[in-house]
């Protein structure tokens, strides 16, 4: 019987010092990303769209840019796509640019996503997720208002529920 309570203890101590111990490294593993805040510049990044075509965030300096995370298997993210691009028709011209970013899904399931819904702006693929990691992104869907000057104006975190909603963020960041 205390040989039983014996072992108990000794696995009960051997597990909380495991938990310690993994608590530790986590802390002190941890990415030194920069927080990603409204009033602060933009991570540059460079990610291809669907025919290998590169795109450097920091290329669209003096436009706004609307920056969209999205994944096809996410039904908030479909159903804000019809009103991402209708402001992408309305306001390309105005010095306004909408960027999406696919969350690393396979090019087949993205091209199939797109030509079901007629989009006509950049989808561009982040493959290892990286892009991802460094906004932070969870969960999805998730939109960067990014002003002429690099600097994030608003998160908007969520579906984006009506087409008056995004016409007022691209508003916000119209140059």
């Amino acid at each position: 019987m205390k040989k039983q309570r014996l072992i108990i203890r000794t696995v009960i101590l051997l597990v909380l010092g495991a938990a310690v111990i993994y608590t530790l490294y986590a802390n002190f593993t941890k990415d030194d990303n920069p927080e990603i805040e409204v009033g602060k510049k933009a991570p540059d990044f460079v990610l291809t769209d669907l025919n290998g075509e590169k795109y450097r965030l920091s290329d669209f300096e003096g436009k706004g840019v609307l920056l969209n995370f999205w994944a096809t298997w996410c039904p908030p993210c479909e159903r804000e796509m019809p009103y991402l691009e209708q402001q992408y028709q309305n306001y390309n011209d105005e010095g306004i640019q909408v960027l999406t970013v696919n969350v690393g899904e396979a090019t087949v399931t993205v091209k199939e996503f797109i030509d079901r819904h007629k989009l006509t702006f950049p989808v561009l693929n982040d493959k290892n997720q990286e892009v991802l990691t460094a906004y932070g992104v969870d969960p999805l869907p998730i939109t960067f208002l990014i002003d002429k000057d690099g600097i994030i104006k608003k998160i908007h975190k969520g579906e984006i529920i009506n087409e008056a909603v995004i016409a007022d963020m691209a508003k916000e960041i119209k140059p």
